[in-house]
């Protein structure tokens, strides 16, 4: 199901210039076109090329393929947003995985390995990057996309759990050593949302979906969209004030 805009229009967002990570598919998908919708300038970074090139001519956006834990393809990235768009102003990071169920005692260090890379390592890449461009230009707005387990334990994703957990550190140290140059760093922390990723997991049993819902105070799931509108808004000029925040987004399910 394609994504659609939020509604809402930040005017100071019209011509800027927009870096999403994870661009081809769920929350990524739904940051590329509502940062589309607005009026800006995209660059979208993913590694599932096919797809990629499919949204990217929709848009109308340049494209990089490849992996966000290859620091090569992610100083590309940034470096041709400076070169063929004239900057950067805002970044979503948003490439992730959740790894595969296990105990921890399970848990393979390969996979570990995976997990974590990609979920921390990767945003770390990005920040660094995206940060050295910001801050030389004294502006910027980065949002990562982190979990709701980045607050609580999560049994059977120990590398994920931890990985998300580590990402809002991440956050608040960047926001704290940029804040003085003209460039936030936020986080946007998902609850259970309808994406690929989910219900790729949610196929492992039918009854993954039911105890999901039944953890979810709204008795439903998130929307990708709904994710956009809030890294949307904390990257627009009606933030301003807000930087190094943990922004939940989850139906009240970590409300407790």
């Amino acid at each position: 199901m394609k994504s659609t805009p939020s509604g809402v229009q930040y005017a100071d967002m019209r011509g800027k210039i927009a870096l999403v990570t994870g661009a081809a598919s769920g929350i990524g998908e739904a940051c590329s076109r509502q940062f589309a919708a607005q009026g800006c300038r995209l660059l979208l970074l993913d590694r599932d090329v096919d797809r990629l090139k499919m949204l990217a001519a929709e848009l109308d956006a340049r494209v990089v393929a490849g992996d966000v834990t290859d620091e090569d393809t992610v100083e590309r990235a940034v470096a041709a947003c400076q070169a063929h768009l004239g900057g950067l102003d805002y970044a979503v990071n948003s490439a992730g995985v959740a790894g595969r169920p296990a105990a921890l005692d399970d848990t393979t260090l390969e996979e570990w390995q995976r997990v974590t890379g990609i979920n921390l390592t990767g945003v770390f890449l990005c920040l660094k990057h995206q940060l050295r461009t910001m801050k030389a230009a004294g502006k910027g707005a980065i949002v990562s996309i982190a979990s709701g387990a980045g607050l609580i334990g999560t049994p059977y994703l120990a590398p994920y759990c931890a990985s998300k957990h580590a990402v809002l550190g991440l956050t608040k140290t960047a926001a704290m050593e940029v804040a003085s140059s003209g460039v936030r760093v936020n986080a946007v922390l998902p609850g259970s949302t309808r994406t690929p990723m989910l219900e790729d997991s949610m196929r492992q049993g039918p009854e993954l979906e039911a105890m999901i819902l039944n953890s979810i105070p709204c008795g439903r799931l998130g929307t990708a969209d709904e994710i956009a509108a809030a890294a949307l808004w904390l990257c627009s000029a009606q933030a301003s004030y807000v930087n190094g925040h943990s922004l939940v987004v989850d139906g009240a399910t970590i409300a407790r």
